[in-house]
């Protein structure tokens, strides 16, 4: 009898530290396998979608035809904004198509940014932020699109000056635009998402294109395709000019109204760096 209780008793102390180590080496485990999924290319790094005007907007600018512009407000609507990881990188001045090895969405529903918020030297607008692989984001795409409110996808709102005539301005521009772009042309590289740092993507708004640039020559590419301000001050009425695209087309030159267009087509770009027009 003493033999039998001897032999139970050991089986229940080895039976309950065979539990015990099955429950400490399955708590290891765990404790393993969360350090590895940490580690793993989704690191959980965040990549943010800033908006630039640049100093044309935050400072004000002399467009090619001597008005000295200001803005009250500069506002763009960004819709389906996404930044890609692509293998070649891509490029916006060729005939090739995106090819993505990883795709993150920055923006699924319309914001408008107000490009002239904060002061003359206020930082690019955060626009959106999302947790992200790391890698190379080296493509974005992104839509213009009509806001609800004003139905632009641009409104601009200002005041131009010229020998001593003041302009106050509002220009709707209802014109949907859809752009793939390559790798942001800057001081510094923009996309390269790190473990353990965060990284931002651009899209850059080059208005000089539509106004032109006073202190480069009147032969310099950006003033040759300019409309300049002129020929929309010819518009206003007692210094008040609150006018839309349709109106525009109505009024201008058909080779103003031309160059108008094809200065908001190359409105969009990442640094310096170019974008394709989607049709």
């Amino acid at each position: 009898m003493k033999t039998l209780i001897i032999v139970k008793n050991w089986f229940n102390f080895s039976f309950v530290s065979f539990i015990a180590i099955l429950f400490l080496s399955s708590c290891g485990n765990n404790s393993s396998n969360t350090t590895v999924s940490e580690n793993e290319d989704y690191a959980g790094e965040t990549l943010t979608l800033v908006a630039n005007g640049e100093d044309f907007i935050r400072q004000g600018f002399t467009s090619k035809d001597g008005w000295r512009i200001d803005f009250n407000h500069a506002y763009v609507t960004l819709d389906e904004v996404i930044a890609y990881q692509t293998d070649p990188p891509f490029n916006a001045e060729s005939d090739e198509m995106i090819n993505a090895s990883e795709s993150i969405i920055l923006v699924d529903e319309a914001i408008t940014i107000d490009l002239a918020q904060g002061d003359e030297n206020a930082s690019p607008i955060i626009v959106a932020e999302a947790i992200a692989p790391t890698g190379v984001y080296n493509a974005i795409s992104w839509k213009l699109i009509n806001d609800a409110q004003s139905n632009s996808s641009i409104v601009l709102d200002g005041i131009a000056v010229k020998d001593g005539e003041t302009i106050n301005f509002v220009l709707n521009l209802p014109i949907p635009l859809e752009y793939q772009c390559g790798e942001f042309v800057g001081d510094e590289r923009k996309g390269v998402l790190e473990a353990g740092k965060d990284a931002q993507l651009e899209t850059t708004f080059h208005f000089d294109h539509i106004f032109g640039d006073g202190e480069a020559t009147p032969e310099d590419e950006i003033n040759v395709g300019a409309i300049g301000f002129q020929p929309l001050a010819q518009l206003s009425n007692n210094g008040e000019l609150n006018i839309d695209l349709a109106t525009m087309k109505a009024q201008l030159s058909p080779e103003d109204y031309e160059k108008l267009e094809k200065n908001l087509q190359s409105l969009g770009h990442v640094g310096e760096g170019h974008c394709r027009l989607v049709s």
